[in-house]
């Protein structure tokens, strides 16, 4: 391989700890990057934008021939999760499929819930009083957004700490993945994960109620149902989503205020910043830190024709590290950075990200709660890093208050 062709090596080892530096010499020296393993990079903000608001697809069966078709393939014979959900649909399927959710997270329905999560909140960070020093992960960033996802879906009591394994491993599906035997740990979890979540809308169907999964068991538009294969996967994506990149915005959040003394004082200083504190937070680490398209038609970007049939991942960590779009102070966390709402953490055009009210609202009290309570907020020991490409975010994040 050439130098320009290992500009990009996500699989260094002190990558996912901080990617960072990486992304700014991708988009200084090559912005729009062919990998050798089969798919491009972008990594500039317009870029990015203009990539996820294009006329582009997300199945798979566009993919031409690569090291991301071949993963894909074993992953399809595994389960139907991985091509029946919505995030892995384009129109007209995405579009009947969204709708039949859309209302659940509208603005107005996520506000509602303000009481709720904020009851939540007050019980974790009384336990977190009580103990003094914790895993913020296991006392707050992971139990508030699973018990709120499992509220809203009404699923029954569940064995949470195989769910979260399972979980974790399945959302490796959203990165190339090089080692096989990885790929096949990722097929495994999903054939577990979808006898799971079978069982759980079986014993919705007999226990109905004022839920989303109830709803989604009913849901009919224009007289057109979801099959057993489609309510299966939209459960399952609402189930990860609902949770796994909460937790990472929790946790990478509240790092980054450990990190940044300063920004943690402004914010207890002016509480009125903390929805703005969430949208910064947001941009400088990005819970999510990829998204995807495949090209169906050569497609022009960047000054560059990308040919069909091509995975293309939209850099979204790195565009809310642009210096052309945030300016020289796009490295630097300041939670009163005005246009810190441009960050494109959730995506943007048909598949921009379903519950991002929801996401802002668990962000917003849990880490403006715990930095507002706690003034001796500290870091109590090593932070540990879950060890994903695109789902990225802390593991262990041990804290004393």
């Amino acid at each position: 391989m050439t130098e320009t062709e290992l500009l990009f090596n996500p699989f260094l080892p002190d990558f996912t700890e901080d990617p960072y530096p990486l992304y700014q010499r991708m988009r200084d020296l090559d912005p729009m990057h062919q990998h050798p393993l089969g798919f491009w990079l972008v990594t500039r903000y317009d870029d990015v934008a203009a990539l996820l608001r294009g006329n582009l697809s997300v199945e798979y069966r566009n993919l031409g021939t690569g090291a991301v078709a071949d993963q894909h393939q074993q992953l399809e014979h595994a389960s139907t999760a991985f091509t029946a959900s919505m995030l892995d649909r384009d129109p007209p399927d995405h579009t009947r499929l969204r709708r039949l959710v859309t209302k659940v997270f509208t603005p107005k329905a996520v506000a509602a819930l303000e009481p709720k999560v904020a009851a939540l909140v007050d019980a974790s960070l009384d336990r977190i009083a009580e103990q003094r020093t914790v895993d913020l992960i296991e006392a707050l960033a992971f139990p508030l957004p699973f018990a709120v996802i499992s509220e809203l879906l009404g699923t029954p009591p569940t064995d949470h700490v195989r769910l979260r394994e399972l979980t974790g491993t399945v959302v490796r599906s959203l990165e190339v993945v090089t080692d096989d035997e990885v790929v096949r740990a990722i097929a495994a979890a999903e054939v577990e994960l979808m006898a799971l979540m079978r069982e759980i809308i079986d014993w919705k169907r007999k226990n109905p109620a004022d839920d989303l999964l109830t709803a989604l068991i009913a849901a009919e538009d224009e007289g057109d149902q979801l099959t057993d294969e489609e309510l299966v996967a939209q459960a399952q994506l609402l189930y990860i989503a609902g949770h796994e990149t909460t937790v990472n915005l929790i946790g990478n959040g509240v790092l980054a205020l450990l990190r940044n003394p300063d920004q943690r004082e402004l914010l207890r200083a002016r509480p009125d910043l903390a929805a703005n504190a969430v949208e910064e937070l947001l941009r400088y680490d990005s819970p999510v830190q990829q998204s995807r398209r495949i090209t169906t038609a050569p497609y022009m970007l960047g000054g560059r024709e990308i040919p069909a049939g091509m995975f293309v991942i939209a850099g979204l960590a790195s565009a809310n590290r642009d210096e052309r779009r945030f300016g020289p102070t796009a490295h630097q966390l300041r939670l009163d950075r005005e246009d810190a709402r441009a960050q494109v953490s959730f995506g943007a055009g048909p598949h921009h990200c379903l519950g991002a009210a929801l996401a802002r609202l668990e962000g917003r009290l849990a880490i403006n709660g715990l930095v507002s309570r706690f003034p001796g907020l500290a870091l109590a020991g090593d932070v540990e890093w879950n060890g994903r490409l695109n789902l990225r975010g802390v593991a262990t994040l041990p804290i004393t208050v």
